[in-house]
């Protein structure tokens, strides 16, 4: 099965979610400063957001440039990713919404815990039908960073609880961790 009509459907979703989040940017009532800072929160979770999106396109397109071919089970496993990132645009207007509450910002890390669960998941399956041998297997090794984002999120999640800011800290420093794409997959793809 050919893996570019499961990539083309991959970036719409992608792209179309980002548009359904820049929707949810209204513009301030007021025509000055004051008015606009009224926006902070919800800008400062787009922003995040957007930079989360963003790191999933460029990672999932380096990960499907080592992919040889995809079957069913990869698919579901692709539209599972989908499935929790279509969840970010909901939980990233709720956040910013509600000033980083407690329970919004819990759900926001839920969510990108899902979602990191569900990429791993997505890239152990890529792995079951390709050889040991293959250029996938040797460009993805052991994940050191795919295994520990999804140990920060869950830490975050019960951190949310604590003090949202610490879990918003953490967050960030997931994205920060995921803004340089992964070299593996480049390096073995020089080879």
């Amino acid at each position: 099965m050919s893996k570019g009509r499961m990539e083309a459907f991959s970036d719409g979703v992608l792209a179309i979610l980002i548009t359904i989040m820049v929707l949810e940017l209204a513009p301030p009532h007021g025509t000055n400063l004051p008015a606009l800072s009224s926006l902070r929160s919800t800008f400062l979770s787009y922003v995040l957001s957007f930079v989360f999106l963003g790191i999933y396109w460029n990672n999932h397109h380096h990960l499907f440039q080592a992919v040889e071919r995809v079957d069913g089970r990869v698919l579901w496993a692709n539209l599972h990713l989908l499935f929790w990132l279509s969840l970010v645009s909901f939980v990233t207007a709720w956040m910013g919404e509600n000033d980083f509450a407690t329970g919004p910002v819990s759900a926001y890390g839920i969510v990108l815990f899902m979602a990191a669960v569900a990429y791993f998941l997505l890239t152990r399956t890529l792995l079951a039908i390709h050889s040991r041998s293959s250029t996938l297997a040797k460009a993805l090794g052991r994940d050191f960073k795919g295994i520990i984002s999804i140990v920060i999120y869950l830490a975050a999640i019960l951190l949310a609880f604590i003090s949202s800011w610490i879990a918003m800290i953490l967050y960030v420093l997931v994205a920060i961790l995921w803004l340089i794409p992964d070299r593996r997959i480049e390096a073995v793809l020089a080879e």
